[in-house]
């Protein structure tokens, strides 16, 4: 083989490596957080893990993921996150040091791909504990943490996401039980979702949500 030939193939073996490069690393990804608390207090750090997936579908690994929790009045508190032993699941502590309304944002790290979760109440550690949010208002907020808001669209949560019509949530009704049945294990019907590892209480809240502007039934 000729020097001239050998240089030409290294070189379009090496365009085809990042053509692939850039393939693999498009697109977007959904974060879907453990658990989001209904409020917490101020100065004391607040737990956050999540799961990153390409096309809230492949899990993510090597990603440096960061958080930014802000409130009306400027203030900002930032943490980076760390991989846990999972695969492509991160988690970060973040301490909040003053009572009021904080919006936290994940950033994934995967291109530009964040999740902008519900708005958070900070109490002071002399407090009463708030009251508990009702499975709905507990629902709503899940359809966000849960990153079901990476793939579908909900009037009550993100009018503005244009979605295909089977992705579309606003105003469908589902047989209760088999949407419970579904959110539990998405297998038992052919979809692109991953089994999310909902807890009972978080099925019982999002089923709740889902359902509430119902105007039609839903086929199996």
């Amino acid at each position: 083989m000729s020097r001239r030939l050998f240089t030409l193939l290294v070189l379009s073996l090496g365009m085809l490596l990042a053509v692939s490069v850039v393939v693999l690393a498009g697109g977007w990804a959904t974060i879907t957080l453990t658990d989001f608390p209904e409020y917490t207090v101020a100065g004391t750090p607040l737990n956050l893990t999540f799961t990153v997936r390409q096309h809230g579908q492949t899990l993510l690994t090597g990603l440096r993921p960061g958080i930014r929790a802000t409130t009306p009045g400027g203030l900002t508190a930032k943490s980076d996150a760390k991989p846990t032993s999972e695969r492509g699941e991160y988690t970060a502590a973040i301490t909040l040091p003053q009572p009021g309304d904080w919006t936290i944002t994940i950033a994934s790290g995967f291109n530009d791909s964040a999740l902008v979760l519900p708005t958070l109440k900070v109490i002071s550690p002399s407090s009463a504990k708030p009251e508990r949010f009702s499975p709905l208002t507990r629902g709503v907020r899940l359809f966000s943490s849960k990153g079901c808001v990476g793939c579908h669209r909900h009037l009550e949560v993100n009018p503005a996401k244009t979605v295909d019509a089977k992705f579309d949530l606003t105003g469908k009704r589902f047989p209760q039980d088999y949407l419970k049945r579904f959110l539990a294990d998405p297998g038992i019907k052919p979809a692109d979702m991953p089994n999310l590892k909902l807890k009972n209480d978080e099925i019982d809240a999002l089923a709740a949500f889902i359902n509430k502007l119902a105007s039609k039934t839903i086929e199996k």
